[in-house]
């Protein structure tokens, strides 16, 4: 479906059905999905002190990778000549949310500089981050079983 997407918009040719898809399809399907899903999940069973825990732990591994990625890019740069550093945003696209953490940077970076257009060089850490997430839960697996 991505890449159906692309497809509507970068033709050229279906520009109302590329935006019905960008904006008012893109609504539709996530309050239905919203709906089915919140329809079949009972409060009593979703809503446990185990799975608010987890999605505290989610929310700190995001927090814990995005300073990491920072710090990493920083230091980094301390070791790179002036004419080849990275810009520290970069490190923070290593999340494995693809592609929200992607665009975050390239959002943020276009608020402090406009011609700075971060967003392809934020999905390769950010790609990497999903390869690096499933190979540490593929070894994490093979030690528990």
């Amino acid at each position: 479906m991505l890449f159906f997407g692309n497809l509507l918009k970068e033709c050229g040719v279906t520009e109302r059905l590329a935006e019905t898809a960008r904006t008012k399809m893109i609504d539709i399907v996530t309050i239905l999905l919203g709906l089915t899903v919140g329809a079949s999940t009972q409060a009593n069973v979703f809503l446990t002190g185990e799975s608010i825990m987890i999605f505290g732990l989610g929310a700190a591994s995001f927090v814990v990778a995005t300073a990491g990625g920072l710090l990493f890019a920083k230091i980094m740069n301390l070791f790179l000549r002036k004419d080849n550093k990275i810009n520290p945003m970069i490190g923070a696209a290593g999340v494995s949310a693809v592609p929200d953490s992607a665009r975050v940077v390239q959002h943020e970076g276009l608020k402090n500089d406009p011609s700075n257009h971060l967003l392809m060089h934020a999905m390769a850490p950010n790609v990497s981050g999903v390869i690096g997430s499933a190979v540490a839960a593929g070894m994490m697996l093979s030690f528990l079983m």
